[in-house]
């Protein structure tokens, strides 16, 4: 309820100096022992994917922890599991500022970050100290990768597979990032040919990764992109499928500028919030008809309430993630969420979240 009075103040901030400060306040959080807060639960909205439990299906979408500094306090906020990342073979600075600006009128956000991070390497020391191997998370973790600025395309591969090894045992999931406009070239990635070969190629340092740990290799997803053809998408999905991969997840920002729009802006970089919602649903959607149930889906874009999210549950997502609605709708967004879709899922006569998924798709 104080939200309301205290946005005006973030957003007198430049965006990217309010985001540190809101990170700050999360990593104080942290400090404070937030961890021991148990996450918020529900036993029609909890599930078990990829042999993990998320206590509710509300999650917090990569590119709000970067570098991974509070990992163990987005269950305080009530998140039912948090994406960390993106996170690259090399450190980088990003692209110069600024590179977020708001549209207010439009709920949205223009970002051209370009994968600011410390790096895999300086991250997974971090980790080690707050995420030691062997210790239970209290909400499941994942972890997303991308590809450093200054590899070339063709060396992406081995860029990524760095990555992987250095952040795989901190990990409950890992996110292979394809998507972001951010980085040049990243999304040629997601052409077939080559999304074939990386997706191998990580899969199989996925199994070679895990064996000397004796433990089982970590899921893999895949995000990608709203700006796809549906045609792209439907090719995706089928690599997804015939490389084993976990799980999908749609979408990123888009370099697109719907007309809706009412805030004029040329600013370059990916959109996010809700006007990418339409896009990202109808994303979700083709998905859920192409894959049908052999998959788990995750949705992302666009998501501001409990209305937002039950679409995205019709539409064929089993777990959802919150980004640019959390920065318009606050730190209690995911709580309100979690209890109204509670309240749906009575309310429409379904037992568990689940029996929704795919409901309209």
């Amino acid at each position: 309820m104080l939200y309301p009075y205290l946005r005006p103040l973030l957003f007198s901030l430049d965006p990217e100096q309010a985001h540190h400060s809101a990170l700050k306040a999360v990593s104080l959080l942290q400090k404070a022992g937030a961890a021991a807060i148990a996450p918020l639960s529900d036993p029609h909205l909890s599930q078990e994917l990829w042999g993990l439990r998320f206590p509710n299906p509300v999650g917090l979408a990569a590119g709000y922890d970067k570098n991974a500094v509070a990992p163990l306090a987005w269950s305080a906020l009530s998140f039912g599991f948090a994406e960390l990342g993106t996170i690259t073979a090399r450190p980088q600075p990003g692209n110069p500022r600024p590179r977020i600006f708001r549209l207010e009128r439009d709920q949205a956000l223009i970002n051209r970050l370009g994968f600011n991070n410390d790096g895999a390497h300086a991250v997974a020391a971090r980790l080690t100290r707050t995420l030691p191997p062997g210790r239970s998370h209290p909400i499941p973790l994942g972890i997303n990768i991308g590809k450093s600025k200054a590899t070339p395309l063709e060396q992406a591969v081995e860029d990524y597979v760095e990555s992987l090894e250095q952040l795989f045992p901190f990990a409950d999931y890992l996110v292979v990032n394809v998507s972001s406009p951010n980085t040049p070239e990243l999304r040629k990635l997601q052409e077939s040919t080559r999304l074939q070969k990386l997706l191998e190629t990580l899969m199989a340092a996925n199994r070679r990764f895990a064996l000397p740990r004796h433990t089982q290799p970590k899921p893999v997803l895949v995000k990608i992109a709203p700006d796809l053809s549906d045609e792209e998408v439907v090719e995706i999905a089928g690599i997804a499928l015939a490389t084993g991969v976990a799980g999908l997840i749609a979408t990123n920002t888009t370099i697109t500028r719907p007309p809706t729009l009412r805030t004029a802006s040329q600013e370059e970089g990916g959109l996010s919030g809700r006007p990418v919602e339409a896009r990202a649903l109808a994303v979700m959607r083709l998905l859920f008809r192409t894959v049908g149930g052999k998959l788990p889906l995750i949705g992302v874009g666009g998501i501001f309430s409990v209305e937002d999210a039950y679409a995205r549950f019709c539409a064929g997502a089993s777990l959802i993630q919150l980004y640019t609605g959390l920065i318009y709708e606050g730190p209690f967004l995911p709580r309100r969420i979690v209890r109204g879709l509670r309240m749906r899922v009575l309310t429409e006569g379904f037992a568990h979240i689940r029996d929704v998924v795919g409901r309209d798709a």
